[in-house]
């Protein structure tokens, strides 16, 4: 095993050891009882080069089940397991993944995007204070009426963010959007 995977499993790092939770986190048939080799199987079958950096983030990211992330979250755990690897790459591997359909990006608000190893449609309770999505539970939120598309284009998905924030604190909103809110 080499030193970056050592360092993960000494620094607490969850190793996966049930390959179903990672083959169930991004829907696919690999079962061979190794993360590692499981995701190199996963990115192989997205069309992607399983490089050694996105073997590494890519363990990260779907080794613990579903989760919802920021590139700079993803960049500190890597750092914290001794990955060497830039801010950039980590970006550049979120994008790669996204279009690959192993992620999902949400734009939450204007200066940070999510990204969600859970790529079956859902929606999201958005958490103001701590800045984190969880998942809003199956069948919660019905969603009709939604237009028809201009012609030539088609409805991707509908994706439902329920802004929350605990009561008696300040909204945390631009000036004009609180005026929204108050009227």
């Amino acid at each position: 095993m080499s030193s970056p995977f050592r360092a993960m499993m000494l620094r607490g790092v969850p190793v996966q050891t049930d390959p179903r939770a990672l083959v169930q986190s991004v829907n696919s048939p690999v079962k061979t009882g190794c993360g590692f080799h499981d995701v190199r199987e996963i990115l192989r079958s997205a069309g992607l080069r399983p490089t050694r950096q996105r073997i590494m983030l890519g363990w990260l990211l779907f080794g613990r089940g579903h989760r919802h992330l920021t590139a700079e979250i993803l960049y500190d755990e890597a750092c914290e397991a001794k990955i060497s690897v830039s801010l950039a790459t980590v970006y550049n591997t979120l994008h790669q993944f996204r279009e690959a359909g192993l992620l999902r990006q949400l734009a939450v608000d204007g200066t940070k995007s999510y990204f969600d190893t859970n790529v079956t449609e859902h929606h999201h309770f958005f958490i103001e204070e701590d800045q984190t999505l969880v998942d809003v539970p199956e069948g919660l939120i019905s969603v009709t009426g939604v237009p028809e598309a201009p012609e030539g284009t088609e409805v991707a998905c509908v994706e439902v963010i329920v802004r929350l924030r605990r009561k008696g604190s300040k909204p945390q909103t631009p000036a004009i959007a609180r005026e929204c809110l108050d009227a």
